[in-house]
């Protein structure tokens, strides 16, 4: 058998790296982003996986024509490392040669040269897999992965073990018609609208648990805030004492999250301007209270949830009060809640359930769960449900569950208002909605 040597990985070449090698020879792999000719000298412009490098091409140094190279190439490039403060990072390379590994078919659709990408959200979806190349357009989804790093990160330093439960399901944890149906071998199937009921299963062998997974919705909406796939941070704690101690733990989270994106990502949020949130303490208001407000300023049409423009106006009102830029409400209709939910005993019409509104727009759905199997049978019947459709999931109550309770975040949501976006769609790579399904 031949050995196999052990070799160093090659790894990309960050800015500071470079600048470690100032006056040194250095090869970097990458596609050409933009190319500025001024006669024997040529800016050759390099896009690595998450920076731009300037690259200077002279006739009278570098052994190769500059006239071989074109906008979407990717090259190897090799030079002399210079400091250049000018340039991006502050660092650039004096071209003594390259060697081209991939050349385009066709040129690109898009100015990938302009600072924003100068095309409507029709275009850019349908030229997604160009559009994505922009230094703006992917840095969204570099702070998004700081986002869910970052939830990770304060998920397992804070003992929660991470769970991956099935998308492919026999029954629907949020109810109703909205779901996408399917055969699953003859049987009847739907794709998971939620992790609820596996995280609820989980609390019971792990006690905390969480997820990052896709979760699917059939709505008929066509708005700048829904997708029909989308991400969800999810997590579930037991033993809790109501659901203030699932708040709690959000607010730290996310504190721990913002904390973790202005460590590892300042190169994204000064590329989109990102103005990461202090998080506080997160005041919270009961639903009524915000009700009764709302009316007062125009809106609380809907007596029994929030309509986009009350979040809006919510989130005004409380910046305002109190200069946070979250608030928590809570204690929603119960009859609107989902069947899992706790009701409040000193209310039984309240749930013990919250949403989270970061910057006019609702970001999680949080409460407490009901862990007494009597009761949860009860409410199923109260709701003229029949329990026996929801055996597997009764099992975990029938067993035995601590009190419990978690929430569920919507990752395009909180990276699309974290980066000032107009659409969630701007905040998927690929989105699924009414009118997409291709690339």
């Amino acid at each position: 058998m031949k050995e196999i040597r052990g070799e160093q990985l090659p790894g990309c070449m960050t800015p500071g790296r470079l600048a470690e090698m100032a006056g040194r020879k250095a090869t970097v792999e990458g596609c050409v982003h933009n190319i500025r000719a001024l006669g024997g000298i040529a800016f050759v412009i390099l896009r690595t996986g998450r920076y731009l490098l300037q690259t200077v091409y002279d006739q009278s140094v570098c052994r190769d024509d500059a006239a071989a190279l074109e906008d979407g190439c990717y090259i190897s490039a090799t030079g002399t490392v210079r400091l250049e403060q000018r340039a991006a990072g502050g660092v650039e390379l004096l071209l003594d040669g390259f060697e081209v590994l991939s050349r385009p078919a066709a040129p690109y659709p898009l100015n990938m040269a302009d600072r924003s990408l100068k095309a409507t959200l029709g275009t850019n979806l349908e030229y997604r897999a160009v559009a994505l190349r922009h230094p703006r357009e992917r840095a969204v989804f570099r702070v998004m992965e700081g986002i869910e790093n970052g939830f990770r990160d304060f998920m397992l330093r804070n003992d929660f073990a991470e769970i991956h439960s099935p998308k492919i399901t026999a029954i629907s944890a949020e109810g109703g018609a909205e779901v996408f149906r399917l055969k699953y071998f003859g049987s009847d199937a739907v794709l998971a609208q939620s992790p609820q009921f596996y995280k609820q299963m989980g609390v019971a062998f792990f006690d905390r648990v969480f997820e990052v997974g896709e979760v699917y919705r059939a709505e008929l909406h066509n708005t700048s805030r829904h997708l029909n796939e989308y991400v969800g941070l999810d997590f579930e704690m037991g033993y809790i004492r109501d659901m203030t101690d699932v708040m709690n733990m959000e607010t730290a989270m996310l504190r721990h999250v913002m904390a973790h994106l202005a460590e590892n990502y300042q190169p994204e949020i000064e590329l989109l301007g990102v103005r990461l949130p202090a998080v506080e303490a997160i005041p919270a208001v009961k639903f009524a209270d915000a009700l009764a407000y709302l009316k007062t300023v125009g809106g609380g049409k809907n007596r029994n949830d929030l309509t986009a423009d009350d979040e809006v106006l919510l989130c005004s009102h409380i910046l305002q009060q109190t200069g946070s830029e979250f608030v928590f409400v809570t204690h929603f209709p119960s009859a609107k809640r989902p069947f899992y939910v706790m009701d409040d005993q000193e209310n039984p019409k309240e749930a013990l359930s919250f949403d989270l509104l970061f910057r006019g727009l609702e970001i999680t759905t949080g409460g407490q769960r009901i862990h007494d199997y009597a009761q949860q049978v009860a409410k199923m019947k109260a709701r003229n449900m029949d329990p026996a459709d929801f055996e597997s999931f009764l099992a975990a109550h029938k067993y035995g569950l601590p009190p419990h309770g978690g929430l569920g975040i919507g990752l395009e949501r909180l990276t699309s208002k974290l980066c000032d976006l107009a659409n969630i769609r701007q905040a998927s790579l690929f989105p699924r909605d009414l009118n997409h399904l291709a690339p």
